[in-house]
């Protein structure tokens, strides 16, 4: 199944490169981005893209995958720049060389969701750890993306730090996990699992599905999301020039930060993601 999904993956990228000309060397005015799939069900990333386009004329077009996915196809220089949400694949893709540097742009949180229920008894407990090591207790039926994903890291890092290896028939991997947090959270919901997710995805489903909040605002949950740009020196072809423009304007508090702070708001009550580019932060104190 992942070796499918990838090779669609590369054959979506394959497509969009012929289109837009970014086979040749140096062509500019087009950024092709490499996206964890999150913020692109969540409606983020295509804002940011016809924003950017509308204040530059410079066209950015991503794929999207699981922060895993994103990061292999970035390390084939097939795109100029990443949107990513796992640190520790992060820093081994700077530390490979096939990434110039992490540069902060937003975060967001993840929650445990589950039946209303709720027949781990976990709602309102303060730490995702213990609430993890519960559902664990109570074999409660779990439902994980699988994939190498931020999501799926994430998640881990979690059953890390309670202690726990997670495995048993109420632990399940999701087959589909590699196709987002969207398809997985419905699956969960058809299931009446607890899952991981992240706030955004459960905020733009809460009217279409059952499962509900019951642990939450833990700092353990919080989702930082970056951008890394693919290292020119590495790969010489890729459009280091305006991906950086993008950068600039992404993490600028005037533009991309602007829109990432009103982002939802409107539309769900609260804001989907949060500014945290490091111009953004100086911009309030």
């Amino acid at each position: 199944m992942k070796k499918f999904f990838y090779a669609g993956l590369m054959l979506m990228l394959a497509l969009c490169l012929s289109c837009a000309g970014l086979g040749k060397p140096q062509t500019t005015k087009f950024v092709f981005l490499s996206s964890t799939i999150g913020p692109i069900d969540a409606g983020i990333v295509p804002r940011l893209e016809d924003e950017f386009e509308k204040d530059t004329g410079i066209r950015v077009r991503h794929a999207g995958a699981g922060t895993g996915a994103a990061l292999k196809i970035a390390e084939k220089g097939h795109v100029d720049l990443v949107l990513a949400h796992a640190k520790t694949l992060e820093e081994k893709f700077v530390q490979g060389g096939f990434g110039s540097e992490r540069i902060d742009l937003m975060y967001n949180d993840f929650v445990i969701v589950g039946p209303p229920n709720d027949p781990a008894g976990i709602k309102g407990m303060k730490k995702a750890t213990e609430a993890l090591k519960r559902i664990l207790d109570t074999e409660n039926y779990f439902i994980s993306r699988g994939d190498n994903s931020g999501t799926h890291v994430a998640e881990m890092d979690l059953w890390g730090k309670a202690g726990i290896k997670p495995a048993g028939s109420w632990y399940a991997v999701y087959e589909k996990g590699n196709t987002g947090n969207v398809p997985t959270l419905r699956f969960a919901d058809q299931k009446q699992a607890y899952t991981v997710i992240d706030r955004a995805t459960f905020l733009t489903l809460q009217k279409e599905i059952k499962l509900v909040v019951l642990v939450e605002k833990d700092e353990a949950l919080l989702n930082f999301i970056s951008l890394i740009p693919v290292n020119p020196q590495k790969f010489p072809r890729v459009n280091y020039e305006d991906a950086m423009t993008f950068v600039r304007w992404l993490t600028s508090p005037e533009k991309g930060q602007k829109i990432i702070r009103d982002f939802g708001k409107e539309q769900y009550g609260s804001p989907l993601f949060f500014p945290n580019s490091k111009e953004w932060r100086a911009s309030q104190n």
